[in-house]
C-alpha cells in the first residue's frame, strides 16, 4: 500500500467516523492519526467536500538540497591545508569558508566518510619546534 493510498483510506475513515458523530479522540485512536489531523480532515470536508478525500493540501517545499559543486568544494577542501596553521578542519571553519551551515558540513563529510579530526601524524615545523625547545630550555 503506497502512501498516497493509505492517506486516502485515513481521510475516509476520518469522514465516516466524523458522520457516526464520534467524538475527535474516539476518531483519531481507531484511525491511529492525532486529533489535530482528524480536525483538519474534518474541516476540509466541510469547506470544500469529497473531492478533497482523495488530494492531500499541498505544502510548501523542503529546503532545497546543496548543489553538487557545493559539495565537491567541500570534499575537496577537506583534503587541504587547514587556515591558519591549524592541524585540522573543523566543521565550524570550513561553514565558514564555504558558506554554508555547519549541520550541511557534516552531513557532506558523514556521506563521503570523511573525518578531517582523526589525522594520522601531527604536522609541524621542525623549525618551530627548535625555537620553542631554546626558549624552554634556555640554550
Amino acid at each position: 500500500m503506497t502512501a498516497t493510498n493509505r492517506g486516502s483510506i485515513w481521510n475516509g475513515r476520518i469522514v465516516l467516523a466524523s458522520a457516526e458523530r464520534e467524538p475527535a479522540q474516539r476518531v483519531a485512536a481507531s484511525v491511529g492519526v492525532s486529533r489535530p489531523t482528524v480536525w483538519r480532515w474534518q474541516q476540509r470536508y466541510a469547506e470544500v467536500g469529497v473531492e478533497w478525500l482523495l488530494r492531500d493540501k499541498t505544502r510548501k517545499p523542503g529546503k532545497t538540497p546543496i548543489a553538487a559543486q557545493t559539495t565537491a568544494r567541500v570534499v575537496a577542501l577537506t583534503c587541504t591545508t587547514p587556515p591558519h596553521q591549524a592541524t585540522h578542519w573543523t566543521g565550524r571553519a570550513m561553514a565558514k569558508a564555504i558558506g554554508i551551515s555547519l549541520r550541511s558540513v557534516q552531513r557532506i563529510w558523514q556521506v563521503h566518510q570523511l573525518q578531517p579530526h582523526r589525522i594520522r601524524t601531527f604536522p609541524f615545523a621542525r623549525s618551530e619546534l627548535c625555537r620553542q625547545l631554546a626558549d624552554v630550555v634556555g640554550l
